[in-house]
């Protein structure tokens, strides 16, 4: 196979939804336009599923081989599966306020940032990574900004341009410290000639400057500023496939980094044993992240803004198995995955009450089960699983991250972390707690509206439910499908 073919056949899946993204836009554009709001929604995000399922089906066909730039796996391919199935579930997210007529931009700009995430997950190459990167957020700025009636999203916008072009100088500058030390972008090449030359200190301000770039985007604290209110501020849908899609990609390259590019300059992070490297850095992430994720989360009003914090505490969480090396990498990838489900369940039940006028406040949950008693009980298990609380995906996913990282080291080693972080998650669950209240042992408002949820809508939110409480009665399902990916694939 020439590499020309290579490269083509490779890509096809992204081609497939980069195409899509256009033909969603030319259709709204020329035989939709004069339709109501909602046809013109239902179609365009009818479009953009179908869409998504192509690109899974293309997938199928693309066999496994490394094209230089870009490469395909069977975990990179399982990985990009996951992220076109929660696109397509943002899609089709409950929304009743149309909160833009610019329908085939909100679509198309959503299929190409699926693109990016996509080539995120292909990307072995530094400058791939950064390029399809800036795509990526380019298309978030955008849908963040596009409720034009809102202040609070024209903020939101505006806060996460301006830390990402912060981040993306950040990351660009660790990079070409990286070539000037290495003379290379690849991620294998750059390893390679860490281990053939000595560790020269400019590695050391390279590697900080990378990995302060991909902690925006993982909304590591202290670098995690533009969440809260992005979270509040976006449109609901877009906060939840940022929350979700944009957390596994993220997670996942900055794991492909740090395992594949500075794996034999990890130091230690070890009880009384630390030794310069990426592992102190991102153990120093992981202790900011879980104590003021966990802590500012105790002092919201507002769901979505309570889910931001609690989406830091969670980055903190997940950083924890990647010190665990490449053991860790089946529980990280399980643990985003299914923390990407709870989290995008949360968001489509505080879409429905926003449809009904509601402002997503704690108070707009008053008496929720009396109103809508299948969606209180969704929303029961995302709370729980968030929590950590057994038998739901969230407490295994816990509970695999926390034993790879303490079996990671010898003595104490990294034991101190993940009583950290056990005790950072029996914080959360007060807040959690304070959700459930509201639904369940608090009087509905007078003034609340009438809630009358979709078919559609509550289908989708008590599948997601229960691929929650599945993927924790049998973990099994998910982890043994990433450990056979992982062991077919050269990570």
């Amino acid at each position: 196979m020439t590499p020309d073919f290579q490269w083509a056949s490779l890509l096809l899946p992204e081609v497939v939804v980069a195409v899509s993204a256009f033909v969603v836009l030319a259709t709204d554009f020329a035989l939709k336009r004069s339709h109501t709001l909602t046809d013109r929604w239902m179609s365009c995000g009818l479009l953009t599923c179908l869409a998504c399922v192509a690109a899974m089906l293309t997938l199928t066909a693309v066999p496994a081989h490394d094209a230089g730039l870009f490469s395909a796996s069977p975990l990179s391919q399982l990985i990009k599966v996951i992220l076109l199935a929660l696109a397509g579930v943002c899609a089709m997210f409950p929304v009743a306020r149309k909160f833009t007529v610019h329908i085939g931009e909100y679509f198309a700009l959503l299929l190409l940032a699926t693109a990016g995430l996509m080539l995120l997950i292909s990307s072995e190459n530094l400058l791939m990574i950064f390029a399809a990167l800036e795509l990526l957020s380019v298309c978030l700025y955008s849908l963040a900004a596009l409720d034009k009636a809102s202040l609070a999203s024209s903020e939101a916008a505006l806060k996460y341009f301006l830390f990402g072009g912060m981040s993306a100088a950040f990351t660009l500058f660790g990079i070409s410290l990286l070539y000037g030390l290495t003379g290379e972008i690849d991620l294998g090449a750059i390893s390679a000639k860490l281990k053939s030359t000595g560790v020269e200190p400019v590695f050391y301000v390279a590697l900080v400057m990378t990995l302060v770039g991909f902690a925006f985007k993982l909304a590591a604290a202290p670098f995690h500023f533009w969440a809260p209110d992005v979270y509040q501020g976006a449109p609901t849908p877009i906060a939840a496939f940022i929350a979700s899609g944009s957390k596994v990609a993220a997670f996942f390259v900055v794991a492909r980094i740090i395992l594949t590019g500075f794996g034999g300059k990890g130091g230690s992070a070890a009880l009384g044993a630390f030794l310069p490297g990426w592992m102190p850095l991102l153990a120093t992430l992981a202790v900011v992240s879980m104590v003021a994720g966990n802590l500012a989360a105790l002092a919201q009003r507002n769901v979505k803004r309570l889910l931001a914090y609690s989406a830091i505490a969670h980055a903190g969480y997940a950083l924890i198995a990647l010190l665990a090396g490449p053991r860790g990498l089946p529980p990280l990838l399980f643990y985003v995955i299914t923390y990407a489900l709870t989290v995008l369940g949360s968001f489509a039940v505080v879409a429905v009450l926003e449809n009904s006028e509601a402002r997503a406040d704690l108070t707009d949950f008053a008496g929720l089960s009396q109103r809508a008693p299948l969606l209180s009980f969704c929303m029961l298990v995302f709370m729980l699983s968030l929590a950590g609380i057994p038998p739901l995906s969230g407490f295994f996913g816990k509970f695999y991250l926390f034993t790879a990282a303490a079996g990671a080291a010898s003595g104490l080693g990294l034991l101190w972390l993940v009583v950290l972080a056990v005790a950072a998650s029996a914080v959360s669950l007060y807040y959690y707690l304070q959700i459930l209240k509201q639904i369940y042992a608090a009087d509905p408002s007078p003034s609340a509206g009438a809630l009358r949820p979709s078919f559609s809508a509550q289908l989708a939110i008590a599948l997601l439910a229960g691929l929650v409480i599945v993927l924790g009665c049998a973990p099994g399902l998910l982890l043994s499908l990433l450990s056979h990916a992982l062991n077919s694939s050269a990570f």
